[in-house]
């Protein structure tokens, strides 16, 4: 019986791609889409210049088992290409090869396995690559291991920094050989510091008029990274009184950055500026992502009751991204009742009971890579309070004040500053705290980020553009023991939207999820599918 079965397996191999053939998702992003995409890539490269883009790394979970694999987000934007151990080559300008031929691009992909493919499921491959994601130019990764490819002809070698969270897999050509093989192709120096050529290049593109503004930033790097003082360029520029002083370090930084092709700066200024703005088909994914979100929230609002353990609560939202065909939570899932709530990033989700408190719910589905980030706080017994309706409504108006704030040419900081206004006030106005200056230490975060293939995702934080993607969701968290009454404690609310800004003004993506006191105390009172979904008792 065995061996027939491996005689199958092989006879599978030999009839061709086509036996492989599966029944996948209808509406993943096109070919033309990450070809699109690409090619903006090249636009804006600077002159002679090639782009090295690495998949993500397969990371271990525990002795011989790893994490579910997920595709590093630029990645997967510029190609399609689900799958580790993988390398894409991007250059500004036409290359030849010995034989005469033209290319732009090259995708090294892992090849084609019987073993490991009957333990870990279909490669691609190189004729996959070329049939189904549009590449004509493709190779086994282990070709780039032998290339002869010079590197050191390009004006710039872009790359993201390493941050060494790899491991060598000993399989062939891993990431770990990749990287090896790259860092040894472009003399890649054993003490290059990607912050600091960051920053080098920062002061280098500045214009003399605006170095002390870029002063004051690399100030706040230096007191954050602490290794960067040891720098007597980024200390001088800092320190420096006068533009003659600062024209002189400019000069010195130029050298310095001269000193190799590497670029480790230029590449996220790209794809910040790029994955920004959503085209129409990102749109679609993104707007499904949000939807199926919505509906988790829906449905555990109909089903929540005070016997329910947090953990039973995210079950129920991240069934309903299973049951729509979401393949991922786009993060990890936060519900917090009561005191947890005020635990920003609060993912135990470990509290038996949630019993007559608030609960906090964080949560989003991933939807062929876009993820949502939708939150509701609603009360596990259907009814808020009147000190946790005093709350909610207060953030409640504070972020309709930051989604109106939301639109084309605003500050990126905009919908923050006016849901922080609303906070204060209604704060005072309870008594909870004296002064507007102290709203802080009870809404301790910023209210926007943008949203797209990662939860916080790519952007440049400039004025608003059309079709990009925020978020809106101010929050207040009173922790036990807060200085203000007693009957406050342990109250937390957060309410989180997805906005897509228009030349028209802002779109809520997620508003089919309620958000006001009286609808969500509606909807609580709504049957659920799960009203008699009973399991036996275990002991």
């Amino acid at each position: 019986m065995v061996m027939r079965n491996l005689t199958m397996i092989s006879l599978f191999f030999l009839l061709g791609p086509w036996f492989w053939a599966q029944e996948v998702p209808n509406d993943l992003l096109s070919a033309d889409f990450h070809k699109g995409r690409r090619q903006e890539v090249r636009k804006a490269m600077p002159p002679n210049s090639v782009a090295v883009f690495f998949a993500a790394a397969v990371r271990n979970r525990a002795n011989d088992v790893d994490y579910v694999y997920h595709q590093d987000p630029d990645f997967y934007y510029l190609t399609g290409y689900r799958e580790p151990n993988a390398l894409l080559l991007l250059f500004s300008e036409m290359q030849k090869d010995k034989d005469g031929g033209q290319y732009n691009e090259v995708l090294y992909v892992q090849k084609r396995d019987e073993r490991a493919e009957q333990w870990n499921g279909k490669r691609l491959g190189m004729e996959g690559v070329k049939g189904q994601l549009g590449f004509e130019r493709a190779f086994n990764a282990e070709e780039f291991l032998n290339s002869d490819i010079d590197f050191s002809k390009f004006g710039n070698v872009m790359f993201f920094d390493f941050k060494n969270d790899f491991r060598d897999t000993k399989g062939p050509a891993d990431k770990f050989d990749l990287i090896r093989a790259f860092k040894e192709k472009t003399n890649y120096p054993t003490d290059y510091d990607a912050t600091k050529q960051q920053l080098y290049s920062m002061i280098k593109a500045t214009e003399l008029e605006n170095s002390a503004n870029v002063a004051q930033t690399l100030g706040r790097y230096l007191n954050y990274y602490q290794e960067l003082r040891s720098d007597t360029l980024l200390v001088d520029f800092v320190e420096a009184k006068d533009d003659r002083s600062r024209t002189e370090i400019r000069e010195k930084v130029a050298l310095q950055l001269q000193s190799n092709n590497l670029n480790s700066a230029k590449l996220e200024e790209i794809m910040n500026t790029l994955r920004e703005i959503k085209t129409q088909e990102e749109l679609v994914l993104l707007k499904k992502a949000v939807e199926i979100s919505a509906v988790g929230q829906i449905e555990v609002m109909k089903a929540m009751h005070p016997n329910m353990s947090e953990m039973e609560i995210q079950g129920v939202h991240e069934f309903v991204y299973k049951k729509y065909g979401a393949e991922y939570e786009g993060y990890p899932s936060i519900v917090g009742s009561g005191n947890n709530g005020c635990i920003l990033h609060y993912i135990e989700n470990n509290r038996p009971k949630v019993g007559n408190d608030l609960v906090l719910m964080d949560l989003g589905a991933e939807y062929h890579g876009y993820t949502a980030d939708v939150t509701r706080t609603i009360p596990a017994n259907g009814k808020f309070s009147k000190e946790q309706k005093q709350i909610y409504d207060i953030v409640y108006r504070a972020q309709e004040a930051g989604i109106k704030a939301s639109v084309v040419g605003a500050s990126f900081q905009a919908p923050g500053e006016a849901a922080s206004e609303v906070v204060a006030q209604g704060l005072v106005q309870l008594g909870i705290i004296g002064s507007p200056g102290e709203a802080r230490k009870y809404f301790p975060h910023g209210t926007s980020h943008y949203l797209g293939l990662d939860v916080h995702d790519k952007g440049t934080y400039q004025p608003f553009k059309e079709n990009t993607v925020i978020t809106v969701e101010p929050g207040i968290y009173i922790p036990e023991g807060s200085d203000c009454d007693k009957k406050w404690w342990g109250i937390a609310v957060r309410i989180e939207d997805d906005i897509l800004i228009t030349k028209n003004g802002p779109v809520n993506l997620s508003e089919m999820a309620p958000r006001t006191t009286e609808a969500i105390e509606a909807v609580m009172k709504e049957s659920s599918p799960l009203d008699h979904f009973k399991l036996p008792s275990l002991d």
